[in-house]
This record gives C-alpha cells, sequence and structure tokens, in this order.
C-alpha cells in the first residue's frame, strides 16, 4: 500500500473519530398537570349545582376557574348516581355532597352559604361555558352592580310563547322594570354582590323569581349585563305525563313573587289608575 493511501485513510478515520455520536432521542412524557385548587382568600366564589353531570362537570370548572385570579369552585352535588363528585373533587373544586336530591335550584343556596367570596357568580353543571363568557357578570359586580343578570330573555317570537317565559316578562312589568323584559335570576350565569346576598338571605336564592322581585323592591341595582343563549344549551328535560315537571314549580314561584309586589306597593303594584272614572260605575 502507498504512504499516499495510508495517509488518506489515516485523514478519513481521524474525521470519522473528531464526529460526535449521534443519540436517538425519545420522548419524555409530560408530568400530568397537577389539578387548579380554590385561592385560601378568594374574591370570587363560583357555585355550580350538580346531578348526574359527569359528562361535563371538568369542562364547567375549567371554565370557572378562569373568571379571577383568586377563586373559589364549589359543587353542590346532589341525588347523583354516577362519578360527578369524584371528577369535581379531581379538578380541585369543593365538593359539597347530598346523597338525595335536594329539590330545584336549593344547590344554589347550600353554595351561597360556603361562598367566602365578595362576588358570587351562579351556574349550573350541565352548561360548558367559556370564562370570557363568565367575566363580564364578575366585572359588573366589582364595578358596583349588586344583581348581575344574564341579558338572555327567552324566545318570544312564537305564537304561544312558553308560560315561563311569558311569567317573566310579567314579573318585570309589575316590578317596574320592563327594561329588564325576560331577563331573571331564573337564568344562569348571574352574579350577586356579597351586599345582595345579606339583603336577599341564601335561603330565598332557592326561589329565583322571589329573590329576583325582592333585589329590585329593595332598591338593589339589578341590571342585565352580558347576554349567554343559555335555551341552546340547555340539555331537554325529561317530561312526565307529557309536561315539564318544573314548569309548575317556577310559575308557582312566579306566582309568589307577583304577590309579594302587590302586598309591598298595594293592589295595582304602584301604578295609578289612569284616567279612569270609577265613581261614575253603579
Amino acid at each position: 500500500m502507498s504512504l499516499k493511501h495510508r495517509r488518506t485513510s489515516a485523514r478519513r478515520t481521524g474525521r470519522r473519530a473528531l464526529q460526535p455520536t449521534r443519540r436517538i432521542s425519545r420522548p419524555v412524557r409530560p408530568a400530568a398537570p397537577r389539578p387548579a385548587a380554590n385561592h385560601p382568600e378568594p374574591y370570587v366564589s363560583v357555585i355550580i349545582p350538580a346531578m348526574n353531570e359527569a359528562g361535563t362537570i371538568a369542562k364547567v370548572i375549567a371554565g370557572a376557574r378562569g373568571v379571577h385570579p383568586r377563586c373559589e369552585v364549589i359543587v353542590v352535588v346532589n341525588g347523583s348516581l354516577d362519578n360527578t363528585a369524584d371528577i369535581a373533587l379531581s379538578q380541585g373544586a369543593r365538593v359539597i355532597l347530598f346523597e338525595q336530591p335536594l329539590g330545584h335550584d336549593v344547590g344554589r343556596s347550600i353554595g351561597a352559604e360556603a361562598a367566602k367570596g365578595e362576588v358570587l357568580l351562579f351556574t349550573d353543571g350541565d352548561l360548558v361555558i367559556p370564562a370570557s363568557q363568565l367575566r363580564p357578570f364578575v366585572a359588573a359586580v366589582s364595578h358596583g352592580t349588586d344583581v348581575a343578570l344574564n341579558d338572555y330573555s327567552g324566545p318570544v317570537r312564537s305564537k304561544f310563547p312558553h308560560p315561563v317565559v311569558l311569567s317573566k316578562h310579567a314579573l318585570n312589568i309589575m316590578l317596574g322594570r320592563s327594561d329588564l323584559k325576560g331577563c331573571s335570576l331564573t337564568a344562569v350565569p348571574h352574579a350577586l354582590s356579597r351586599k345582595a346576598l345579606a339583603a336577599l338571605g341564601s335561603g330565598l336564592l332557592s326561589r329565583p323569581p322571589l329573590a329576583h322581585a325582592q333585589a329590585v323592591l329593595d332598591g338593589l341595582l339589578v341590571k342585565a349585563v352580558h347576554k349567554v343563549p343559555v335555551g341552546r344549551l340547555n340539555a331537554v328535560r325529561p317530561k312526565q305525563a307529557g309536561a315539564d315537571p318544573l314548569r309548575e314549580v317556577i310559575l308557582t314561584d312566579h306566582l309568589e313573587a307577583a304577590g309579594m309586589v302587590l302586598q309591598r306597593r298595594g293592589e295595582r303594584a304602584g301604578f295609578n289608575d289612569g284616567n279612569r272614572r270609577r265613581e261614575m260605575v253603579r
């Protein structure tokens, strides 16, 4: 072998020796994120009644977490036959558990009793609403509103509107708040100030039409602040004997709220008699 060939081979060998050893990269599994925890000194308390909402509760809590840096999430699980409570716990929420159903909207009262925040935001365990659509309610209360309502009046264009929709409009007219149309504490999301909670009491929150009427009658600042079209998000409730099981409950509450208005403002709810001359009637 010639000297030239040996040198060439040596150069090649040297170059190979100087090249870095290739390493096979292996994908690194990211550590599972730790669930967010409730803030020890919350400014906002998000209250979520839930029954058999295992399919949605994690996303509902995720949306609630984003409303404020100092936030606590309270899930009132009642009458559930699935693992709603376990999922809520895994998401860092405070869970208040009842084996039996509490009844319509009673979870709001239970959650309000436990809340520590200055702003109380109410939603439901079956409504997946992003934080961006919840923050306006918190912002409204932070800037002085006592009762921040969902600016959603329900469908009114049909020939025969739903009786619950009509009852909301009628109650607001009686209250002298026709500007609110069909907006009411009956619909979530909505938010209350700590002042409003003290004035209404947590117990009345389980009867939203009465709480709504008392808030207006007591002079609290009640505003419709942001529209979330919950009619599209609500699951269709199963009917019993062809009727909505909650319809009569809600209508009865509205009738009692109307009675509250008449008791406080008189038999004409504060409205005058116009130009009628009843003395002419014999």
